[in-house]
């Protein structure tokens, strides 16, 4: 039934809830997982030239180096970048470790999270999206919007969430 199953993570908890399910789905199916991380783009977030990165946190912060009491180092965009994507790299790897003999493929890409879902959904074959929700209602989800939201909206593909508990 299922041969491609897309797990998109963001290593949040949330993401983590819906993994064992994942797991189950493909091991059932004989399914390969596919463990896809977006990377939204640096730029609409104002981080135009060198930017300060807080090495105690690596918190991304005030370019001109002026929030009290964190340690920083300046670095280009494209070094922020390119820390973003090798984290977001390691990651994936990382979640596809936790899925043992299941077959998965790994992938980084950028833009919009619920876009970049949906084009490689298209251009893999993909048979089935299971993701985790953060649980988000009311206005919260209102003025943050829903990734899975938007992808269970415009997804051409059954899409299975998981909804992280707090208990």
């Amino acid at each position: 039934m299922y041969e491609h199953i897309l797990y998109p993570t963001d290593g949040s908890t949330g993401a983590e809830a819906a993994l064992a399910h994942c797991r189950t789905l493909a091991e059932t199916y004989g399914a390969t997982v596919h463990v896809l991380y977006v990377v939204e783009r640096l730029e609409p977030h104002g981080l135009g030239g060198d930017v300060e990165v807080h090495s105690r946190s690596g918190m991304v912060g005030d370019p001109k180096g002026e929030e009290a009491g964190m340690v920083g180092s300046r670095k280009k965009r494209d070094e922020v970048r390119a820390d973003i994507e090798e984290h977001a790299t390691s990651l994936v790897e990382d979640v596809a470790g936790q899925f043992g003999d299941i077959q998965t493929k790994t992938a980084v890409r950028t833009g919009p999270p619920y876009k970049a879902i949906l084009d490689y959904v298209e251009s893999h074959a993909i048979d089935l999206i299971l993701m985790g929700t953060h649980g988000r209602t009311g206005l919260d989800r209102y003025l943050l919007g829903s990734v899975t939201e938007k992808v269970v909206r415009m997804s051409d593909v059954p899409v299975m969430t998981v909804r992280h508990s707090d208990a």
